[in-house]
């Protein structure tokens, strides 16, 4: 099912403006054409309205040394 631009407001409220509508559209209709499922095209148009598609911040490994688990110096 192609998604008209008016349709975009039904699945995300970022797509306030006709260009948003668009790009929602552009966004959903392009994954449905690549085979995508409709639920995944929806996820991306709405992730591509809303400007999330940055990479996520990466995380510091490893464990959490507070001072007081330090040996003391004495002297």
């Amino acid at each position: 099912m192609p998604f008209p631009p008016k349709s975009a407001t039904k699945y995300t409220k970022k797509a306030k403006s006709p260009k948003k509508k668009r790009q929602f559209a552009h966004v959903a209709n392009s994954m449905l054409k690549s085979g995508a499922s409709e639920g995944s095209a929806i996820r991306a148009a709405n992730a591509a309205v809303a400007g999330t598609t940055k990479p996520p911040k990466a995380k510091m490994g490893g464990p959490k040394i507070s001072t007081s688990d330090m040996p003391r110096k004495r002297g």
